[in-house]
């Protein structure tokens, strides 16, 4: 895999993987950026957000599991010493829909063991937890 970004004006800046997506990151105003896109290390958090995230729901489609809605929320905390550098993450699962725990439980333990590329990559990096709940539709 290849990636690519060019300086689009002031601190923004245009990223295009070898797929030929494109995505914009930038910075706040205050550093000289437009304000328009996520920081890089948001753009971290995103992708182990996405990653997880559609691996959950494509396990659970498969299972045939009622899945109606499904989020992923991800918190970071970061290093006194270096705040730029992830110390804790923690990934909560939130699926709308009557799906069995079990079925979710299992589902978020292949993807953080087996499928999820940035998981592997950040769980080396940092302590990462990992909460889900169901809420069922009535």
């Amino acid at each position: 895999m290849e990636a690519r970004i060019r300086l689009d004006g002031g601190m923004q800046f245009r990223g295009a993987a070898d797929s030929g997506r494109e995505v914009v990151m930038d910075a706040s105003e205050q550093f000289g950026g437009k304000n328009a896109g996520p920081r890089p290390m948001e753009m971290v958090l995103l992708g182990l957000a996405g990653c997880t995230g559609m691996d959950v729901i494509s396990i659970l489609r498969k299972k045939r599991e009622p899945v109606e809605g499904y989020e992923v929320r991800v918190s970071a905390r970061l290093a006194e010493e270096h705040p730029k550098v992830f110390t804790e993450i923690h990934m909560e699962h939130v699926v709308t829909g009557n799906v069995k725990e079990e079925s979710l439980a299992r589902a978020i333990e292949l993807s953080e063991t087996k499928y999820c590329s940035a998981h592997a990559m950040l769980r080396h990096e940092a302590k990462m937890t990992t909460s889900y709940r169901v809420e069922p539709v009535r």
